[in-house]
């Protein structure tokens, strides 16, 4: 059975992830090297000057620098601008699915906050959620909503939205809220057999895939538990408004917005959709269209304050909310701030990130450079321990420098594969590590799709968030510990 029926009779569909490895083995190290070094040197430039602001173009721009001055290297060892084409085109190519969802989203996000949907989400949360326990919380949250719908994305771009708001409210800085979020939703994706990286990871190596998952958990429950630990300390120290402030915000919200459970089942029939393995496009699309009618019937005086005088006021309220900026007003400044959104052209930016990153990876990856890369990083893994933290370190090169979680799962997966089964190694090793490494990492690099999106959707800038998603930063370490001990790592019976 190949790859893609083994995963699709897993009950997903398999990314297409058409991969343009060049063949040229002649390109020494350090020449494949230099637009990687170079591209580091330079985006770390941009972050001590421009800090935050970096990912609003200066970035885009030195990815795409660094696309230009690897086509120009690799035209020195006979790589044609054909070929460089190709590989970039491919790349764009995977990432076009992850732009429509963004475009999507920026709809979802608009719709959701003008019908009083995300409102009432944060309304009843900080009836029920409780400072001290809310980053706990947030992570056990997430991390059903992202068990039942096998998407992080999706899980962000719903209770994921309403938990940054939640969290502002409570007065938590908002890189913490956004770490939990994101440790609950990738621990969720992960052990999710409707995740399409939990099921490539298990496809992409021939491991059967509730194999896999189990095997996961030897090193994903450790990882969820220390991050659980971790936000839990810091909750009680993270809180700095009290429960009469929480309040006055839910009234303030109550008095400016029509509040009513009836809202919620707008991003019920979303969640219900996707566990019914609805794709996730037109999942959001039909939650994009659900608001503007919930809006319409719930919020239409906002509405026609947003769209204006004339008789078209609520059309225009709603085009408005789908693809531009729109504010609910309430007096209050940092809910004012709170209840905003962009639209469709508040993702523009993330959607340009995303282009600059996969020219990049699609020229290096064209070029053979990325292959001569990992090619040598291969010759390092001599033992098992070495074995695994190379495979660890390809995936975290991958999502690098290819910009694309599925890459950092494929590439890693089909190289390494020989190489584990000629040590012994039974295939769930591999695909537990490019699960620990590849996906989770995904989301900790600003210009890969994930690191943009997440960015983009939670109004937290990557680095912001990254030194608090705990779980991600932790799977890694659990996987090179449970190598060193030789704890759970399966061998073949002929090795035993």
């Amino acid at each position: 059975m190949s790859d893609s029926e083994n995963l699709e009779s897993n009950g997903a569909r398999l990314p297409e992830t058409e991969i343009v490895l060049g063949n040229h083995p002649e390109v020494p190290l350090i020449v494949a090297s230099v637009p990687l070094l170079l591209l580091v040197a330079l985006l770390s430039l941009n972050v001590f000057i421009f800090g935050d602001d970096a990912v609003s173009g200066s970035n885009q721009v030195i990815l795409m620098l660094s696309a230009a001055i690897t086509t120009a290297i690799a035209s020195f060892y006979h790589v044609s601008w054909k070929e460089v084409e190709s590989g970039i085109t491919q790349s764009l190519k995977i990432a076009i699915p992850a732009m429509l969802i963004l475009l999507m989203v920026g709809a979802l996000s608009g719709t959701w906050l003008l019908s009083g949907i995300i409102p009432t989400m944060i309304y009843y949360g900080l009836h029920v959620m409780d400072a001290s326990w809310f980053l706990a919380s947030s992570v056990i949250i997430s991390a059903i909503v992202a068990i039942f719908t096998g998407s992080s994305w999706t899980t962000s771009a719903t209770i994921g939205i309403a938990l940054m708001g939640i969290g502002q409210v409570l007065g938590i800085s908002p890189g913490l809220v956004a770490g939990a979020v994101i440790s609950g939703a990738y621990f969720g994706d992960k052990m999710s057999p409707l995740s399409d990286t939990t099921n490539l990871a298990a496809a992409t190596t021939g491991t059967e895939l509730f194999t896999h998952i189990r095997y996961m958990m030897v090193t994903t429950i450790p990882s969820v538990l220390i991050a659980l630990a971790l936000f839990t300390f810091l909750g009680f120290s993270a809180a700095d408004t009290d429960s009469l402030g929480a309040e006055a915000i839910a009234a303030t919200l109550d008095s400016n917005i029509n509040i009513t459970p009836w809202l919620l089942l707008v991003p019920l029939a979303v969640l219900i959709m996707i566990v019914r393995k609805v794709p996730a496009l037109p999942a959001i699309f039909v939650g994009v269209v659900l608001g503007a009618l919930f809006a319409v019937v719930f919020q239409a005086e906002q509405v026609s304050r947003i769209g204006g005088e004339g008789d078209f006021a609520l059309y225009k309220g709603i085009m408005m909310a789908c693809f531009g900026d729109i504010a609910i007003v309430t007096g209050d400044d940092m809910l004012d701030e709170l209840l905003t959104a962009g639209g469709i052209s508040g993702m523009l930016g993330t959607i340009w990130l995303i282009i600059s990153a996969m020219m990049f990876g699609g020229a290096m990856e064209a070029s053979g450079f990325l292959q001569r890369i990992t090619t040598a990083l291969m010759h390092k893994a001599k033992s098992t321990v070495g074995l695994i933290g190379t495979t660890a370190g390809t995936c975290m090169f991958s999502n690098a420098t290819t910009s694309d979680q599925y890459l950092a799962i494929v590439v890693p997966g089909r190289m390494f594969a020989d190489t584990y089964k000629e040590r012994g190694l039974e295939s769930q090793n591999l695909s537990r590590t490019l699960e620990d490494t590849g996906t989770v990492t995904s989301v900790l690099v600003p210009w890969n799709t994930c690191g943009a999106y997440h960015a983009s959707v939670l109004g937290v800038a990557t680095m912001s968030y990254a030194p608090f998603a705990f779980f991600c930063l932790i799977s890694p370490f659990m996987t090179m510990l449970m190598a060193a001990t030789q704890y759970k790592m399966a061998k073949q019976e002929s090795h035993q």
